[in-house]
């Protein structure tokens, strides 16, 4: 049996939590020969800057070069709001993306049959939801040059970001979604703001020939990225694979995750390049939610999201498509046995902290396997 060697980096606020059950899960799996997994841990991320003055540090950068899958929990609080920018926690993730060229985050937004009422939306419309949007990671503004903050005198200072992309970023990333879509539902939704963005302008073109070129099997449309989000909240089922780029990405995947009734549900993958000798590829998996400074050490966080995103690491970096399946399996039996974090909790529903959450998606575990 190959062995998988993950690096851990629980981060800040409630990341040390929620990965606490991430690795009871993974020691479950190891006692079942479920697969075998070597771990190591590392800093990242505000408790990174308290010990180091850094995000993260080059170690810890090489720890993730060199290992098959990261595995992400949360960075970031109001501890750390007056660190110099480029040392501030989110500065670690990003390097993490950047360095490990992780272009293509998959942000799943499913509602599990037991939750159609925690969202926000009627149950008709969100019942049954899984839809897919794929953010482009290491381009567009959160990356273009220049990014300055300039003094003009007289009490005035200019902010620039700039939002820059390449016809190969865009295809890259496009071709994730089209493949994502052959099997899936065989739908691509592209998102951009061609009516006023050149970059937008490129988006839509890239995609559009990328399609005609090798994917006319798999159904395309164009929606300008306002529109989509409204339709997100309108007629979230009309959709499959949302493609769109790292600013859009990151504002519209946000709105998909509280259709499902909570972002503390929600997983997301983060991929490279398959290397073509080793057919192997760079990827972190992280939960959409943050560190909830709020909650941070009370034992309440929500630890499904967390849980969900092995589930990605199994399916999309080693393959292991059956264990994957067990644990939504598992995840989908607790909610249905009404077993809820405050987050999720419903009249009626038994409220548990995120140890027992955990020990619960483990025991569904226990039965499946038997």
């Amino acid at each position: 049996m190959a062995s998988h060697k993950l690096l851990l980096l629980p981060g800040d606020g409630i990341g040390p939590e929620v990965m606490a059950e991430v690795k009871k899960l993974i020691a479950w799996m190891n006692a079942h020969k479920m697969g075998s997994f070597e771990t190591e841990e590392g800093l990242v991320g505000g408790s990174c800057y308290d010990a180091h003055k850094v995000s993260i540090t080059d170690a810890t950068m090489e720890k993730a070069a060199s290992a098959d899958a990261v595995i992400f929990g949360s960075v970031g609080g109001p501890k750390w709001d007056g660190v110099p920018y480029e040392v501030r926690p989110e500065a670690g993730l990003l390097r993490l993306r950047k360095e490990l060229q992780l272009y293509a985050n998959l942000r799943p937004a499913v509602t599990y049959p037991a939750l159609a009422d925690a969202s926000s939306l009627k149950r008709e419309l969100v019942e049954g939801l899984d839809i897919m949007i794929l953010r482009e990671l290491t381009g567009g503004v959160y990356f273009g040059e220049p990014k300055t903050i300039t003094d003009l005198g007289n009490g005035q200072k200019r902010a620039v970001d700039t939002q820059v992309y390449d016809t190969y970023e865009i295809e890259r990333i496009s071709r994730v979604a089209f493949e994502l879509a052959r099997k899936r539902r065989n739908k691509v939704t592209s998102m951009e703001k061609r009516n006023v963005m050149k970059s937008g302008v490129l988006w839509n073109e890239v995609v559009t020939d990328l399609h005609k070129r090798e994917y006319k099997d798999v159904q395309l449309e164009h929606m300008l990225a306002d529109a989509g989000g409204m339709q997100l909240v309108r007629n979230p089922k009309q959709f499959d694979v949302i493609v769109t780029d790292n600013l859009f990405g990151d504002m519209l995947s946000d709105v998909a995750a509280m259709l499902t009734g909570s972002l503390g549900m929600l997983a997301s993958a983060s991929l490279g390049e398959v290397n073509p000798k080793t057919k192997t590829r760079k990827s972190l998996y992280e939960p959409v939610h943050g560190s909830a400074p709020d909650i941070a050490g009370k034992g309440l966080a929500n630890p499904i999201a967390m849980i969900a995103s092995f589930a990605m690491a199994l399916r999309y970096s080693f393959g292991m498509i059956k264990e994957a399946d067990m644990i939504e399996k598992a995840i989908a039996a607790t909610l249905d046995k009404g077993i809820r974090t405050a987050d999720i909790a419903g009249k009626g529903d038994k409220t548990v902290g995120t140890t027992q959450m955990g020990d619960a998606i483990i025991a569904e575990m226990e039965t499946l396997a038997g």
